[in-house]
């Protein structure tokens, strides 16, 4: 699947072999307050941290979560 059917920019790089990437997609009607609490959510229970973000002239915005690569699994949030 193409990286642009996937939401991602194309000149973001996501093939690494240290890290995982996660792309997001937030609407334009989140405020920034509701953002950063969404990400700081990902961030401590799902040891994602921000790698790229892009604000659109929408409103909208584009996110890469990314974290190392791990030999265990880590359980979404809320499970």
């Amino acid at each position: 699947m193409s990286r642009r059917f996937r939401g991602i920019p194309l000149e973001w790089e996501t093939d690494s072999d240290e890290f995982e990437y996660l792309p997001l997609r937030l609407p334009r009607d989140v405020t920034r307050v509701s953002a950063s609490l969404r990400l700081a959510l990902q961030a401590e229970f799902g040891g994602w941290e921000l790698s790229r973000v892009r604000l659109y002239t929408d409103g909208s915005r584009r996110i890469l979560l990314r974290r190392r690569k791990t030999t265990h699994h880590v359980p979404a949030p809320g499970i």
